[in-house]
């Protein structure tokens, strides 16, 4: 028997109980296992080659390297991490650009109440490799670089005030950021082997601009970060007793709980802050032919649905609902040397906007930034 088969046998036969998914009904066990999506099989690709459950239909919103719609506005490559803000009636969808050498940043998209694009323009701009981020209850985007000396980025999705680097964040390989209003924090996690899951414990909390960072130990305690410069020494360097994790991506913070996802094992986690337990909500070892590998960017849905998107795989969007089941909720086809990303839902949520990194090129110039709309769990 080869260990992923013998260790989705031990955890059948445990018959473990950890803290449930679901934060609406009482404990259950964990993680997630293969089953039917809730909203049935996935039909046929469509037209822009996206495969869908029923009912549910898609379109191409932004194309890199081209005009969005009548704006003028040309819409960035590599599209990665992003999030949906309510504006007014309407609402608008901000999308990192994961480009090199200082042409990364962040761009927008405006729609109005029927979903028509109205605006497009530019937040940030000059930074390098912006993955992943996470957006803020005063209504900011935090965008993150990511490589060894990257930072975090406070950003406005309506464009009015500049963007403002947050060096006491800390300076290290960023991915993800999820706002804990309740303790105050931000958790950060870092795309490393060997990397931390962190929070930053601001000064004043709507303030980004002085604060601690801290960083999770194995025993679940949270220690300082003596130097949040990272350097000469990387932050993931000088906490002897760090917990690592291979491969942060992805965060998303709802009732007490940070989902946060890794892709070099494939896993997807559960940090209970009021509980202060870990727990992990899916992992492609402990399923039969478990449907959700190289996970990536995490979101959720009114529903208590989580859906997380593939970096690899087979170009999936999957599912993880709160009766602990994982199944695929779109595939794009086509595009294998692409990643999917950025995946979001509008405010009223019955749009969900993700983004094929590379498209069907695979280069970063061939990104293409999607809208699905349907029948969506409420």
């Amino acid at each position: 028997m080869d260990r992923r088969n013998f260790l989705r046998a031990a955890v059948v036969g445990a018959g473990t109980v950890a803290f449930g998914f679901s934060v609406t009904r009482p404990a259950i066990a964990y993680p997630a296992k293969t089953g039917p999506s809730p909203y049935g099989a996935l039909l046929g690709a469509d037209a822009n080659g996206i495969m869908l459950p029923a009912g549910f239909t898609s379109r191409v919103v932004a194309r890199s390297t081209r005009t969005v719609a009548s704006t003028g506005y040309t819409w960035h490559s590599a599209p990665d991490g992003g999030v949906c803000f309510a504006d007014g009636t309407g609402w608008i969808y901000v999308s990192n650009s994961e480009m090199s050498s200082g042409a990364g940043g962040v761009s927008a998209l405006k729609f109005d109440s029927n979903a028509n694009i109205t605006s497009a323009y530019r937040i940030l701009g000059n930074t390098t490799r912006n993955c992943a981020g996470g957006p803020t209850p005063w209504n900011t985007w935090i965008s993150c670089e990511e490589h060894d000396t990257g930072y975090s980025w406070e950003t406005d999705p309506w464009g009015v005030k500049p963007a403002v680097r947050r060096a006491a964040m800390g300076r290290f390989t960023h991915e993800a950021a999820a706002c804990d209003p309740v303790r105050k924090v931000v958790y950060q996690t870092e795309d490393k082997s060997d990397g931390g899951f962190y929070r930053f414990v601001p000064t004043t909390w709507g303030d980004l601009s002085a604060g601690k960072l801290q960083v999770l130990t194995t025993n679940l305690t949270w220690a300082d970060v003596p130097d949040p410069d990272g350097s000469p020494t990387p932050t993931r360097d000088q906490v002897s007793n760090m917990k690592l994790f291979n491969g942060g991506e992805g965060a998303y913070y709802r009732n007490d709980i940070c989902y946060f996802t890794t892709k070099g094992d494939n896993k997807v986690w559960a940090y209970n802050a009021a509980a202060n337990t870990l727990d992990v909500v899916y992992d492609d070892n402990l399923t039969s032919n478990p449907p959700l590998t190289g996970v990536d960017n995490i979101t959720g849905a009114g529903a208590g649905d989580l859906y997380v998107a593939e970096d690899g795989g087979n170009m999936e969007i999957c599912i993880i609902t709160p009766d602990d089941v994982v199944a695929p909720f779109l595939r794009v086809t086509g595009q294998s040397s692409s990643e999917l990303c950025g995946v979001a839902f509008n405010p009223a949520g019955n749009r969900m906007y993700f983004s094929s990194q590379r498209g069907t090129s695979g280069s970063s110039s061939g990104g293409i930034t999607y809208e699905i709309s349907g029948p969506f769990r409420s």
